[in-house]
């Protein structure tokens, strides 16, 4: 391998309610490891609410969203992909 890979990741569904998504950059970290590159940074059109109904802030909300990628498996996808690319 020459040299670590990088890129982003675009999740999306809908539902009755609409569409929402997330992207994230990545980077590999070493063969077989892919991690988020700015766990701050996370976009999204989803609006996070707090228990009294107020839309949190980009900050508050960061916790929440990164939960979110961690249970998505976005990485089996993104090995898969390089896997295809370096064969």
């Amino acid at each position: 391998m020459s040299g670590a890979f990088a890129g982003q990741t675009v999740w999306a569904a809908q539902s009755n309610d609409g569409k929402a998504g997330m992207a994230w950059d990545w980077v590999q970290i070493t063969r077989g490891v892919v991690a988020i590159a700015d766990p701050m940074s996370v976009v999204t059109n989803v609006r996070l609410v707090g228990d009294e109904g107020e839309v949190l802030t980009a900050h508050q909300a960061a916790r929440y969203l990164n939960e979110m990628v961690r249970s998505l498996p976005w990485q089996e996808e993104v090995q898969r992909a390089l896997s295809h690319h370096l064969n």
